[in-house]
């Protein structure tokens, strides 16, 4: 009995000394977990400065394309700024254009207004003038810048001419159909004496100024008196007639009216 209990005494400190080396066992794999942990902890801080060159090269890429934009942006004003000052530019002469246009348009108005202002004074001249030509120029009618007198009493083509040429006058000459029938109005379509003859050269009819007659408003079949010495002309109802420069008519006188300049 003796023995079986030395040997559960042998197999109970057998079992405790086995229980104690589990005990220590665990404390050291508990160290080693402890050891293990600070050894991940110091690696771990080991690796802090490599994430810490990680995170300066992103920001220094950060930095470049920043700067890139910038200079992009940099670049689009800058040409924003080249166009609206071509734009400017461009209004600006249009601008300069239009203000010398407004100038010269001005320049002209004033240039009219003063044209307009010396005709003005230049009509008052010629009306005073006409006032006093007028006063002193009895029975003598105005149409269309001409003075004219329709006498009554007959002379002959010379000295009817004559008594013209001594009140600054002359022989009427006839330039157009407007005229020719003032004539006929104020003399009552008679027979009168007008400035045209062929005296210097037969059959060549030229006004009392030198000018030849290219038209005109001669009657039926006149002029006809080329062999009978009719050398002088008057106007009567039916038209112009040659008729000898001696006879007796009535005559009528002219006297152009020029403006002043």
């Amino acid at each position: 009995m003796s023995d079986v209990f030395y040997d559960d005494v042998i197999r109970a400190e057998s079992k405790g000394m086995k229980i104690e080396r589990v005990e220590m066992m665990v404390d050291i794999y508990e160290s080693a977990d402890a050891v293990r942990g600070h050894d991940f902890r110091t690696e771990t801080n080991t690796h802090q400065p490599l994430q810490r060159t990680e995170s300066v090269c992103v920001r220094n890429r950060s930095s470049r394309a920043a700067a890139v934009c910038l200079v992009l942006l940099c670049v689009l004003l800058l040409t924003t700024v080249i166009v609206l000052c071509v734009m400017f530019t461009q209004e600006r002469q249009q601008f300069i254009s239009k203000i010398e246009n407004l100038t010269n348009e001005r320049v002209q108005l004033i240039s009219k207004n003063e044209n307009l202002t010396n005709e003005r004074d230049q009509l008052k001249v010629e009306k005073n003038y006409l006032q006093r030509s007028l006063g002193k120029m009895d029975g003598w009618i105005y149409y269309q810048s001409s003075f004219y007198f329709n006498s009554s009493e007959k002379k002959n083509w010379t000295e009817s001419r004559r008594y013209c040429t001594e009140r600054g006058a002359d022989l009427i000459i006839i330039n157009n159909r407007e005229e020719n029938d003032f004539v006929k109005n104020i003399s009552n379509s008679a027979r009168v004496w007008i400035g045209l003859t062929d005296s210097a050269v037969e059959d060549t009819w030229k006004w009392v100024d030198g000018t030849n007659v290219t038209s005109g408003f001669w009657a039926s079949a006149e002029p006809n008196g080329k062999d009978s010495d009719e050398d002088c002309a008057l106007t009567n109802s039916p038209g112009w007639a040659d008729y000898p420069c001696n006879d007796g008519f009535r005559w009528i006188c002219e006297k152009i009216f020029f403006l002043f300049k």
